[in-house]
């Protein structure tokens, strides 16, 4: 009877964190659909005028709807993290509130990072395979920045500036993090886009954020113990 019952109570637990990462990463797929639907269209474009008029919406968009949404995407991965959702478990929109603004802010000043690199990509895409090379290895510095920015903008209270400083130096200052997460996120989003896109809407961004913000989590805590 015991293990029949540790069974169920196992199996409830696997429901449990598979109803609460399909939820939320369904509300914030769908914060993101003005942005999905630009991204497909801009799949079928057939010449480069019709890819730059989807473009510049995706980079309009950018700022105000992937980043606030992801960012509270990453609340409720530091919330599972760190168990908080035992205390006090707030729901994705009052994340998306609550950090709105500076993941805006966030959001403006890695667009155009985002822009600049890609723009350097195409650009030398066909002219210089060395500097392609420069900057594709910049991109993956930039994605893990990016992913540590949206860690660090829901995990403490700081100016902007600060913010941005503080994820830099981290991305910068661990080799292991930033392997782990440019691995594990390259992996995930590999295996969802070529193998399994139906994941992408039900799973896929809340894991991608759970296991990235473990990542950082642990880092955190470790940073601490060496300074105490």
């Amino acid at each position: 009877m015991g293990k029949q019952s540790g069974f169920m109570g196992g199996m409830y637990a696997v429901s449990e964190w598979i109803a609460k990462f399909s939820l939320t990463n369904l509300a914030w797929f769908a914060m993101n659909l003005p942005i999905v639907v630009l991204v497909l269209s801009l799949l079928d474009a057939r010449d480069q005028g019709e890819v730059l008029i989807l473009l510049i919406p995706i980079i309009l968009f950018a700022p105000v709807v992937f980043f606030p949404a992801t960012a509270a995407l990453f609340a409720k991965a530091r919330e599972w993290v760190r168990k908080d959702y035992m205390v006090e478990n707030k729901s994705y929109w009052s994340y998306y509130r609550e950090n709105y603004l500076q993941s805006v802010a966030g959001g403006l000043l890695f667009t155009l990072l985002w822009v600049i690199v890609a723009v350097d990509i195409y650009y030398f895409y066909e002219s210089s395979t060395i500097l392609t090379g420069v900057f594709l290895v910049t991109s993956i510095l930039l994605y893990v920045f990016t992913v540590n920015f949206f860690a660090t903008v829901v995990h403490v209270s700081l100016p902007f500036r600060k913010l941005v400083k503080r994820s830099f130096f981290i991305t910068l200052g661990s080799p292991l993090l930033f392997g782990t997460i440019a691995v594990t996120n390259g992996f995930l989003l590999m295996v969802s886009v070529y193998m399994f896109p139906v994941i992408i809407p039900v799973f896929t961004g809340a894991i991608v954020a759970f296991l990235s913000f473990s990542a950082y989590y642990r880092f955190i805590i470790a940073v601490k113990k060496e300074e105490e």
